[in-house]
């Protein structure tokens, strides 16, 4: 027997030895491919032109699927397991119906994944707000995986969103191809207040203000028990700035109003003693 024929025996896939080898070789196909996708992956991601979310989505899929395609490989290639494929394929159905059941929400969420990839409700980047069991959550989506979608408040806080909920639930985006906002803040002063003062007061400081485009208006909204109100309504470039606005006008209308006499009223009752 020559050296070449020694070799193939060895290495034959129906010896232990030559299952062994094979099983290391697919195993090394294996991290490296896997290796491969991840680092192209982040080389794509890192380029402004590329669909993240398509790329966060994909990069798990296409690894599975590697891994799937080289086990198929190699238990085609080994004959003992190919018997052993073949014994187990009678319970395959009856393995997937429990499995399915076992992780009916994994698998909900990575339907809802691949779904959100199709009709893209939002983009890695955009800004949502969402209902959170503790109250409404706003966040900048940081990943979107197969299971489950990342948002980062103003705060720094992660809220995990399961893809299932992302897309059962109404999901307000608050970035949009034209990101400008309209800030509606609403000021109370007293009843004796100069109605009209107050009015070009609280113009005068949204035209002023930086994160302001374009003031609107400032209408009477509401006759209360105990003030009126009125509502400041102003072009702002986004919701940030229509938050930092909102905060700035509370702020100065409250010392130019104290400046110019007018009235920030709190609820108080008269009580009227009679006697008879």
């Amino acid at each position: 027997m020559t050296t070449i024929e020694g070799i193939l025996a060895f290495v034959h896939p129906a010896t232990l030895t030559g299952a062994l080898v094979y099983a290391a070789l697919f195993l090394g196909f294996g991290f490296i491919g896997a290796l491969l996708i991840r680092k192209a992956s982040q080389r794509a991601l890192r380029r402004d032109a590329v669909d993240r979310m398509a790329v966060l989505i994909l990069r798990p899929l296409l690894q599975a699927g590697l891994w799937a395609f080289l086990a198929v490989g190699y238990a085609h290639l080994i004959p003992g397991l190919r018997a052993l494929g073949t014994a187990l394929l009678a319970g395959v159905s009856v393995v997937g119906i429990v499995l399915g059941v076992a992780a009916q929400n994994t698998l909900g969420n990575a339907i809802a994944g691949l779904a959100l990839l199709v009709y893209r409700p939002f983009q890695v980047g955009d800004r949502l707000q969402v209902q959170a069991p503790a109250g409404p959550e706003t966040g900048v989506v940081e990943s979107v995986t197969l299971g489950y979608t990342v948002l980062v408040t103003f705060d720094n806080r992660r809220v995990v969103l399961p893809n299932a909920l992302a897309g059962a639930q109404t999901t307000v985006n608050l970035t949009s191809v034209e990101p400008r906002v309209l800030a509606n803040v609403e000021v109370g002063i007293g009843y004796g207040s100069d109605v009209e003062k107050a009015r070009a007061i609280l113009l005068g400081l949204a035209a002023d203000d930086p994160d302001v485009t374009e003031p609107m208006d400032c209408p009477l909204v509401e006759l209360g028990s105990s003030s009126v109100s009125l509502r400041v309504r102003a072009w702002c470039r986004d919701s940030p700035a229509a938050t930092r606005f909102e905060h700035r006008l509370y702020e100065s209308a409250k010392k130019r109003f104290a400046e110019a006499g007018i009235e920030i009223p709190y609820p108080y009752s008269n009580v009227i003693v009679s006697q008879r």
